[in-house]
């Protein structure tokens, strides 16, 4: 059945009464917010997944006096939610089958209006107001994630005249969000999607930062035969110390049967790869850019591509081989089948920190200088502290 209209609304509206449910630092915040108004007469620009945990997020920086101007991040949008913050008064861009380019259309609408703070999630919004030119009225950002931080270290670096805390440098997001959520709703997702069992199966884990590490950890829980890819020595240390078996994909391109990318960087699965691996392999990304998995070349000497499933798509080669992408290779936690994304209590915590370098950034600005910042330690520390509360947790 499709849903339009107010009967949309509807539908976001009861998914929605679960996530506030079980938000108990956003609910904490948001009161808090409401009485001290700290984004009274700005204008906050987002880009991020628009889904019930966000939408909670941006009820709460509504009710700090902020007016909301957002879209999503492509492939990743639930019309459903876009409908109940539209109904809120917010000014929502985008829909769930948006294409590239009209994600891209979105992110300039969202920078005509001029906004004072930027929520970026992958750097989308901050790199276009970069291109445009469309920077000078801004104060300050928020960056949700590794990816937007590696872009604001590299591509953009010396190119963004305002401060930006990059909240994936937390700690508190590092081990809550990115490890152990990740890590779960990855698994959790693997088995939704492609009704497959992970005992027993072999998965390669391409990358072992915090979101690889919690994929790993998680697989072996449930039994999944693991091994890691990593090219920093360190990290590949710290893999074989935790008893994953380590090798280069050429290596292990032959070994495996499910393959799971979590770098953050492009085409690090490629053409010698797809060509060692064992048909019906399966190639999923965690990552947030859909360039993990090399996907035009991976269709590009393809007999046929068929969708078997929902987000499931077989290519088809001439010696009789087949590869099963999943999401198209994007993050298929989130872009794939009936997403549900990170538990709802990692995403509490994370976009508390959200909300709190927002109001940083809005209260004293002139305390960051231009570039990407870690989150302050005095907010990590206040936020561990209302975590621990909320876990009933004695020191």
């Amino acid at each position: 059945m499709v849903l339009t209209g107010d009967t949309l609304v509807q539908h976001g509206e009861r998914r929605l009464d679960w996530i506030r449910s079980r938000m108990r630092l956003l609910a904490a915040i948001k009161d808090e917010f409401a009485e001290s108004r700290p984004f009274r007469r700005l204008r906050i620009g987002v880009a991020i997944h628009l889904d019930p945990k966000t939408a909670v997020l941006l009820e709460v920086l509504a009710a700090g006096g902020a007016e909301i101007v957002a879209t999503g991040n492509h492939g990743s949008t639930q019309d459903d939610i876009v409908a109940v913050l539209r109904s809120q008064g917010m000014t929502i861009y985008g829909a769930r089958d948006d294409t590239a380019e009209q994600h891209a259309e979105n992110l300039t609408h969202v920078l005509a209006l001029q906004p004072d703070i930027i929520l970026d999630n992958g750097g989308d919004l901050i790199a276009q107001g970069v291109r445009d030119g469309t920077t000078a009225r801004i104060i300050g950002a928020t960056e949700e994630t590794t990816s937007g931080g590696d872009r604001l270290r590299g591509e953009l670096a010396g190119r963004v005249p305002y401060p930006v805390i990059v909240i994936n440098d937390s700690p508190l997001k590092q081990i809550g969000e990115n490890k152990h959520a990740v890590g779960q709703s990855v698994v959790e997702s693997f088995m939704r999607i492609t009704n497959l069992m992970v005992p027993g199966r072999r998965f390669v884990v391409i990358g072992y930062g915090w979101c690889g590490r919690g994929v790993a950890q998680y697989l072996r829980a449930l039994g999944g035969r693991v091994a890691v890819v990593e090219r920093d020595e360190l990290k590949a240390f710290e893999a074989a110390m935790d008893g994953f078996r380590v090798g280069a994909t050429s290596d292990l391109a032959g070994w495996g049967e499910v393959f799971i990318t979590a770098t953050g960087r492009p085409n690090v699965l490629g053409p010698e790869d797809f060509a060692r691996m064992e048909s019906g392999a399966v190639l999923a990304n965690c990552g947030h850019f859909a360039w993990e998995i090399d996907v035009s070349a991976l269709t590009a000497h393809a007999e046929r591509v068929r969708e078997v499933d929902d987000g499931i798509e077989q290519v088809e080669f001439a010696d009789g081989r087949y590869l099963t992408l999943i999401a198209g290779g994007r993050m298929f936690n989130l872009a794939g089948r009936e997403p549900k994304g990170n538990s709802l209590e990692s995403m509490d915590l994370g976009f508390l920190l959200q909300a709190m370098s927002l109001e940083r950034v809005a209260r004293r600005p002139a305390e960051l200088t231009a570039g990407a910042h870690p989150v302050p330690d005095d907010l990590n520390r206040e936020i561990a502290r209302r975590m621990l509360a909320t876990m009933q947790v004695d020191r």
